[in-house]
């Protein structure tokens, strides 16, 4: 053992020197799991019973036990326990034993590591041949291949050996089985340099599967060179391994160039073809001839396409029904197209096959390939291989006459092909026994049925059955070759039934041509209807329907019409010189029925009508710049009749024709001249004399509004009249001034009505009970007060007392206690008024001085009331019942100051004692 300096050479050095040490005292013993053999040869009996046990295979578990389950390729035939002993499910015999090798895999349950192997079942034989059948596995190889690095100089090895390669030389890739059943580590190579003559090298390998990932794969013995492989190799997961091989020297510096190592992974057959779909659909035409493609079924094998691993084969397995035969596809074993190879496609009978396609690998090697399998599902589409077949040979059906969109009959047909497509929905034809086009024949979307329909009214008079042909056919053609049944054609047999029908005015509408003017009860026409219903015998009756002016009478038994007012062409009834009338025919059938016709009246122009003047309003200024006015004439009648028209002014009043003057312009116009140059504003009537042109002319004396008004600058009305005017009507004005004058009839009697009620109040107030003495009765005013002083009167009364109305004062009916009794009075002048002094003393004063003059009053003393009521009154009491108690207290000398009534007071009381 040497020591060097340096961990890692110290390292190399201890691991050299156990691999010294172990290549001294032997390999040690390592268990590796898998099976004792790769293939098997197993000698079966001639016949074999269900559960029989046939043959056992090997496995070395390695103390996994119970971990490690097997599975057999032929489940249906074989068994296989846990102990490795294969049984068979079912009696076998040497023709029934499968030709291909049966493959045992076992899985590891924990990390799903499986191993494998294969077992040729052969029949018995005799001792010496059963020895060289059964062969035992090779042994493994001693002497390894060797690769050297390449000299540097061009010399040979000796013989036996590989010869050292030059430097540019292609190292041969080396090849590996994928998934090997051998011993791991497994040799594969030895690396050698010449320089390991003189000196100790150390060998190490980088690269993916060595160094990089995946790594573990590859290992080299650091001081033989030994290249070896550590686990089984999987193709599909990675076909090839780029390793680099290094030579060091202990000291780890490079000896040698690196030199590259390939390492293919050589396919084996371990996967099984796969269909891209486990189910596939197809479809085919019934009635196909053979080989008529179908689809294409596709399968893939993950082993190497090159090789015979991965080189498919395809076939039908099985077919489902065998109808009408077992072999009615076939498929090209390499493409898989699958094509028809019989005839008798018939949707009919067969709607669907089921096919099971098998795919085998090793170009379809029934012994060594590995198969698989799936469904191809072909449905047969239908083609139109059927006619329609009407049910029954002949159909009934019957309809009202005049009826229309009416289903008579429904025709019924039978069709195999498949519902709801074009080769099974029914056309129906009427080929014979409808020359008018009277029918037709719709399909019901639903039943497909026929559906005879009245499209054109029928008359019983003249037809009373209809026989029709009817033809069923597809909306698509049928195939080649199929010919239509005598049942695609049936008989339709329509029996039509009388109904009453009403009757018609022919011509309808009837035109007729009049003069207008015709007076009342003048025949114009006969207008009957006919009734159709010639086989019953019904009367026709007449009545007017629609007369809008009023006109016409028609007889109910003839139809005749007359005349019940004179024909006006001018009319608001009559449309461009056309009159309607609408009559009524009914029969009396059961049920009764009626119908309608228009009499058409056209209406000749007669000259019935006077021409007027239009426009019949116009306007014009005081001083009117143009000073014409252009006016035409009105005709109710049509040429010749109408214009041209002869204008003139009247001779009365006179002033018109000195005022105005009027020129024709054409036929119908003419222009209204002023004379003079100046009109005062107001509104001008002017007559114009107007005579059409008719065989005998019409005149009328027409009347010509104008209005004169001042005008502005721009010859606009100004006038307030004219606002008026122009903005309203006569009947709007007319209407205004209604409005108004009901209006002040309504507030004058509301007026009336408060006046005669506040009279009715005054006079309650002033009238005296007949019992009372107005002198000696104390007055009640229905309060309680501190006497005069705390009144509250109006004097305006008293101030004003001329403002009260006379009716106010007196009322009809009530009289004052102390006026006169009524008697016819004699008639004095009238006093004057008394002045309106704003003092109630001054009032007083000038009172007492007119009814002292005044000769109506009563020569006696009376009660004067001026009804005011008011404190601190410096005139006293006027009565005479209390003269003798205040006669020697009062001065009574100023009533000589208060007139002739008076004077006899101050005699009697202000007088001296004698």
């Amino acid at each position: 053992m040497y020591f060097y300096e340096g961990r890692g050479l110290l390292l190399l050095t201890l691991l050299a020197a156990l691999q010294i040490a172990t290549e001294s005292r032997g390999t040690l013993p390592l268990c590796r799991p898998g099976f004792s053999e790769d293939v098997y040869v197993a000698v079966v009996p001639e016949s074999a019973e269900k559960g029989q046990p046939l043959f056992n295979v090997k496995f070395v578990n390695c103390g996994r036990g119970g971990l490690v389950r097997f599975e057999c390729s032929n489940p249906f035939d074989f068994r296989i326990e846990a102990d490795g002993v294969v049984y068979a499910l079912r009696p076998l015999t040497l023709s029934t034993l499968p030709t291909v090798p049966l493959v045992i895999i076992a899985r590891d349950k924990t990390n799903q590591q499986q191993w494998q192997t294969q077992v040729r079942l052969t029949p018995p034989v005799g001792q010496d041949q059963q020895a060289q059948d059964i062969q035992a596995p090779p042994a493994r190889s001693q002497g390894l291949q060797e690769i050297w690095f390449p000299s540097r100089q061009t010399d040979s090895s000796s013989i036996g050996q590989l010869k050292r390669m030059k430097r540019d030389w292609v190292i041969p890739p080396i090849n590996v089985p994928e998934n090997s059943r051998g011993e791991f580590p497994q040799d594969l190579v030895r690396i050698r340099s010449d320089n390991d003559k003189n000196r100790s090298l150390r060998y190490s390998v980088t690269g993916p599967g060595a160094d990089q990932p995946p790594t573990g794969i590859f290992i080299i013995h650091p001081i033989s060179g030994e290249l070896s492989v550590m686990k089984p190799l999987d193709r599909e997961h990675i076909s090839n391994f780029h390793l680099r091989a290094h030579a060091v020297d202990l000291n780890g510096n490079q000896v040698e160039s690196p030199i590259d190592i390939v390492i293919n992974v050589i396919d084996m057959n371990d996967n099984r073809p796969e269909f891209i779909h486990q189910i596939w659909n197809g479809s085919v035409p019934e009635g196909s001839k053979p080989g008529t493609f179908v689809m294409t079924v596709t399968s893939v094998d993950k082993d190497d396409p090159k090789t015979a691993n991965g080189m498919l084969r395809y076939k039908i397995g099985s077919q489902n029904p065998e109808s009408p035969t077992s072999n009615m596809f076939t498929i090209n074993n390499k493409t898989g197209d699958i094509i028809t190879v019989a005839a008798g496609l018939d949707r009919e009978k067969v709607p669907q096959y089921t096919l099971i396609i098998q795919a085998t690998d090793m170009e379809g090697n029934p012994m060594y390939g590995l198969s698989n399998t799936a469904t191809a599902v072909i449905r047969v589409t239908d083609i139109n291989d059927n006619p329609p077949e009407f049910t029954a040979e002949m159909f009934f059906g019957e309809v009202p006459e005049n009826r229309v969109n009416v289903i008579v009959a429904n025709l019924t047909v039978t069709d195999k092909d498949q519902p709801n497509t074009l080769a099974w929905k029914a056309v129906y034809k009427i080929t014979g026994g409808d020359p008018t086009g009277r029918f037709s024949v719709p399909t019901d979307p639903t039943t497909n049925e026929g559906l005879v329909t009245v499209v054109k009214p029928i008359d019983y008079e003249i037809s009373r059955t209809y026989m029709l042909t009817v033809v069923a056919v597809n909306e698509v053609s049928l195939a080649r070759g199929i010919h239509s049944p005598r049942q695609s054609t049936a008989t339709v047999s329509i029996r039509v039934i009388d109904v009453n029908e009403s009757p018609y005015f022919d011509p309808n509408p009837k035109l007729i041509k009049l003069e207008e003017g015709m007076l009342a009860e003048s025949t114009l026409t006969t207008f009957t209807a006919q009734d159709p219903d010639r086989f019953m015998q019904q009367s026709i009756r007449y009545t007017r329907l629609s007369d809008p002016a009023n006109w016409l009478r028609i007889d109910a038994n003839t139809g005749r019409i007359t005349t019940i007012a004179v024909l006006d062409r001018e009319s608001p009834y009559v449309k461009d010189n056309m009159y309607s009338a609408t009559f009524l025919a009914s029969d009396n059938g059961v049920p009764p029925a009626s119908g309608t016709g228009t009499l058409q009246i056209s209406l000749l122009d007669i000259n019935d009508n006077a021409p007027h003047v239009y426009p019949q309003e116009t306007e014009m200024c005081k001083k009117p710049e143009p000073n014409g006015i252009n006016i035409t004439a009105l005709d109710g009648d049509l040429n010749p009749n109408a214009g041209p028209f002869a204008f003139e002014l009247a001779n009365r009043p006179s002033d018109v024709r000195r005022n105005w003057t009027i020129t024709r312009l054409s036929g119908d116009y003419a222009q209204l001249n002023l004379k003079i140059g100046f009109l005062e504003s107001g509104i001008y009537e002017i007559p114009i004399i107007i005579t059409d042109s008719g065989n005998l002319p019409m005149s009328n004396t027409s009347y010509l509004r104008v209005k004169v008004c001042q005008c502005d600058h721009n010859g606009d009305c100004t006038d307030q009249q004219h606002i008026i005017a122009a903005g309203l009507g006569t009947g709007a004005i007319i209407a205004i001034l209604l409005c108004i004058i009901i209006l002040l009839i309504l507030v004058l009697l509301f007026v009336v009505w408060m006046k005669r009620r506040d009279k009715e109040r005054q006079a309650k107030q002033l009238l005296i009970d007949p019992e009372d003495d107005v002198r000696d009765n104390i007055l009640k005013y229905d309060e309680e007060g501190g006497g005069e002083e705390d009144q509250d009167y109006d004097l305006s009364q008293l101030q004003q007392p001329d403002t009260i109305e006379p009716d106010t004062i007196k009322p009809v009916g009530i009289r004052r206690m102390d006026e006169r009794p009524l008697h016819p009075e004699p008639q004095y002048p009238i006093r004057s008024a008394a002045p309106h002094p704003g003092d109630i003393g001054d009032f007083i004063n000038e009172g007492l001085k007119a009814a002292d003059n005044d000769p109506t009053a009563p020569p006696y003393d009376s009660l004067l009331v001026f009804d005011y009521e008011g404190s601190g009154s410096t005139a006293g009491s006027l009565s005479s019942l209390n003269s003798s108690s205040s006669g020697g207290d009062q001065d009574y000398d100023y009533l000589n100051d208060w007139g002739p009534r008076f004077r006899k007071l101050a005699d009697m009381y202000g007088g001296s004692d004698d």
